[in-house]
């Protein structure tokens, strides 16, 4: 069986350095809010362009905490809407209701399966406060049209950048492209830690110093608390795991992109869309979306054939039992997406042969 993402043979490229890494955590005896975090923060803050980089607990968390320290600035208030695209993972849309705000959902473009930019205008209302894109996929989600829309109506661009770790808009990398921007590092992301972990991006200095006072129990010295907050704080251990794979993201990326090149350039099926051909020069294929009308026998057939695959997402977010007041909403792109999507094995450690069989398997699928 060809996994999805083998996780071990990610990790294990990378194990004498993290060993290393994690033995001088240890040895230190200092576990939280130490020199590995500091260290992250600040290469990870290079990284990407910004001139702050939070570390938190989890993408969620630091998607959260963004809007919260946007509440508390006084930048938008419970009620406020926030647009944000249909075609996404929960915790996009958890975040904005956890805050007492409005999601506002935008269908994607099928050409793109990201945020449709000629949609985001005619939703603004005057209660809408921010909009938020997601680099799904690991392909970018801004256009000059989005950013050119928010600053006409004075809204706040958040980045949801959860799946996009080394991804560019011309020469600056996504999580630089707005005002804020929210990173997890789950162990399946371009850039895993080893457990939980993630971050906020920004320029914005008060907005980074209220995330991480937030993110520390409201306190922006010991014992001395400002807001009412959590606990989200990356740990020492995940920091130094991180600086450690940040080295090897660009390589990692660039063989992901090899492997995506080969099977948009050899996969001929006409019942499957690819992304189009342009599609690999930007992302950084965290995931590789094929859309199918016959999903489920395409995944039977690539069980068959040795290949385990996985499905981003089969229930939209509006769909959700969660969110049952919008049981009666019709966003037919998005339910389109989700019933054909079914995502193949990208990632830096396919071998060649293996890429080869999913080629070829692909190309032989006929439904019965």
């Amino acid at each position: 069986m060809i996994k999805y993402l083998d996780l071990k043979k990610v990790n294990d490229a990378h194990s004498a350095e993290i060993k290393a890494a994690v033995g001088r955590v240890i040895d230190s005896g200092w576990y939280l809010q130490g020199e590995a975090t500091a260290q992250f923060e600040s290469d990870y803050a290079a990284y990407i362009g910004t001139r702050h980089c939070v570390g938190c607990g989890n993408g969620l968390d630091a998607l959260t905490l963004i809007l919260r320290a946007y509440i508390e600035m006084g930048a938008m208030k419970p009620g406020d809407e926030v647009i944000v695209p249909a075609n996404t993972y929960i915790a996009t849309i958890l975040a904005i209701t956890e805050n007492g705000l409005r999601p506002v959902l935008v269908e994607p473009s099928l050409d793109t399966l990201q945020i449709d930019d000629s949609l985001i205008e005619r939703a603004i209302t005057p209660r809408t406060r921010a909009a938020m894109i997601v680099h799904l996929y690991g392909r970018c989600a801004y256009t000059q049209r989005i950013g050119d829309t928010c600053r006409r109506h004075g809204l706040k661009l958040i980045e949801d950048n959860a799946q996009a770790h080394g991804c560019t808009y011309g020469s600056r990398r996504t999580g630089s492209l707005g005002d804020a921007a929210a990173h997890s590092f789950y162990p399946g992301k371009n850039l895993g830690a080893l457990g939980d972990a993630g971050a906020v991006t920004t320029d914005d200095d008060a907005l980074a110093d209220a995330v991480r006072a937030i993110a520390n129990y409201g306190s922006e010295r010991k014992y001395v608390f400002s807001y009412k907050g959590r606990n989200s704080r990356i740990d020492e251990l995940q920091a130094a795991i991180l600086s450690v794979k940040l080295r090897h993201l660009d390589e990692e990326n660039r063989r992901r992109r090899d492997v995506a090149r080969a099977y948009i350039e050899r996969v001929g099926n006409p019942l499957m869309t690819l992304p189009s051909a342009d599609y690999w020069r930007q992302s950084v294929f965290h995931i590789f979306p094929v859309l199918c009308r016959q999903r489920d026998e395409l995944q039977g057939h690539l069980t068959a054939c040795g290949i385990q695959t996985m499905i981003h997402y089969p229930i939209p977010p509006h769909r959700q039992r969660c969110y049952a007041e919008w049981a009666a909403l019709s966003l037919p792109i998005t339910e389109k997406i989700h019933a054909e999507e079914l995502s193949i094995p990208c990632n830096q450690v396919l071998g060649e042969s293996e890429v080869e069989h999913i080629i070829d398997a692909l190309n032989k699928f006929k439904p019965a």
